[in-house]
C-alpha cells in the first residue's frame, strides 16, 4: 500500500474518533458546570475542558475568558481550531475522497451522509439549547461510521491502518477525559467524597458510556480510585486506556507481518506502554499522582503516533 493511502486512512479514523471524543469531552463539561449551578456553586468546569481536550492555548489566542458559549463554539464549530468537531469531520472527509476507491460504500455513505446534514445545521442553535442533541447525534454517526468500517472492511492492512488511528485517538482521549476531573476544582467547603464529587465522577464514566459497566463490575458505590481502574487497567472496557493499547499493539503486530517483519520504534513503544498497563495497579497510579500518570501517558501517545508515522506513512 502507498504511504500516502495508509496516511489519509490513519487520519480518516483519527479525526472521526476525534470528533467522537471532543463531543464526550463536551458532554463531561457541559454537565458538571450544570450540576455545579444547581448546587450553588461557580467553577471552572469551561477552563477544565479546554485544558483536557488540549485546546486552551489556541482558544486564548483568541478570547481572553472561559465562558459557555465562547467555550462550546471554538471546540464545536471554529474553524480556526483544527479539532472542533466541525474541522474534525471536514478534515475526514477529505482524507476518505483521497482514498475513495479503499472504502466500502458503507463507510462512503456513513461518512457523506454525515458530513452533508452538518453543513445544513444551524451553528447558533447547535452552541446554545440544542447543544446536547447535537453532541448525542455526532456520538451516533461516529458509532454508525465505526461499525460500517469494522463489518465491511476487508482485514488486511487497510484494515490494519483504520484500527491503529481509532484506537490512538481513543487512548488520547480516555486520558484526558479522566484527567478532566483534575482541572475542576471543588467549591470551597465541597469535600472529596461529597454530593458535587460524586456526580463529577458519575459525569466522566456517563461521557464514556461507562456507568453501567461500572456498577456490573463493581456492584457498590462510585469511589474515584475504581472509575480510574475501570477507564485505565480493566481490559473489559472498551474505551479503557488498556483496551486500545491492546488493539495497538495487535495491529502493529499484523502490519510487521504484512511487510516482511520489519519493525522500528514503534512497536517497542507500543509494546512498554501495554505491558505498564497489563501489569499496572491502581494503587501505584494513585501514589505517584493520578494527573501526573495521564500527563506521561498522553505525552507518550503522542510520540506514538508520531513514530507509527515515521515508519508506515512518510
Amino acid at each position: 500500500m502507498l504511504s500516502r493511502t495508509a496516511g489519509s486512512l490513519f487520519w480518516l479514523a483519527r479525526y472521526m474518533e476525534r470528533a467522537e471524543n471532543v463531543a464526550r469531552i463536551l458532554t463531561v463539561g457541559d454537565r458538571m458546570a450544570s450540576l455545579a449551578h444547581s448546587l450553588g456553586n461557580t467553577g471552572n468546569e469551561w477552563l477544565s475542558t479546554l485544558r483536557a481536550a488540549g485546546c486552551e492555548d489556541g482558544f486564548f489566542a483568541q478570547h481572553g475568558a472561559a465562558n459557555g458559549t465562547e467555550v462550546i463554539h471554538y471546540m464545536v464549530a471554529d474553524a480556526n481550531n483544527p479539532s472542533s468537531i466541525f474541522s474534525c469531520l471536514e478534515t475526514a472527509r477529505r482524507n476518505a475522497r483521497a482514498v475513495r476507491t479503499a472504502l466500502t460504500t458503507d463507510m462512503w455513505e456513513a461518512l457523506n451522509q454525515t458530513w452533508m446534514r452538518l453543513r445544513d445545521l444551524d451553528q447558533s442553535a447547535v452552541v446554545t439549547e440544542a447543544l446536547p442533541d447535537f453532541l448525542d447525534w455526532v456520538k451516533e454517526r461516529s458509532l454508525l461510521f465505526n461499525g460500517a468500517y469494522a463489518n465491511t472492511m476487508l482485514r488486511n492492512d487497510a484494515f490494519s491502518f483504520m484500527r491503529l488511528g481509532t484506537f490512538i485517538e481513543r487512548a488520547d482521549s480516555t486520558a484526558r477525559i479522566l484527567d478532566v476531573k483534575y482541572h475542576v476544582l471543588l467549591p470551597r467547603g465541597e469535600g472529596v467524597g461529597g454530593a458535587l464529587d460524586y456526580y463529577q465522577w458519575q459525569a466522566i464514566l456517563r461521557s464514556v458510556s461507562a456507568l453501567r459497566s461500572y456498577h456490573w463490575v463493581y456492584q457498590e458505590r462510585l469511589k474515584p480510585w475504581l472509575v480510574a481502574e475501570l477507564l485505565i487497567l480493566r481490559h473489559e472496557m472498551p474505551r479503557s486506556l488498556r483496551a486500545a493499547m491492546e488493539q495497538v499493539v495487535l495491529h502493529l503486530d499484523l502490519l510487521a507481518g504484512a511487510y516482511g517483519g520489519k519493525q522500528g520504534e514503534c512497536h517497542r513503544l507500543a509494546g512498554e506502554m501495554h505491558a505498564r498497563l497489563r501489569y499496572g495497579r491502581t494503587e501505584d497510579i494513585f501514589q505517584s499522582g493520578l494527573h501526573e500518570f495521564l500527563v506521561a501517558f498522553i505525552s507518550h501517545i503522542a510520540q506514538l503516533g508520531s513514530e507509527i508515522s515515521d515508519l508506515y506513512l512518510m
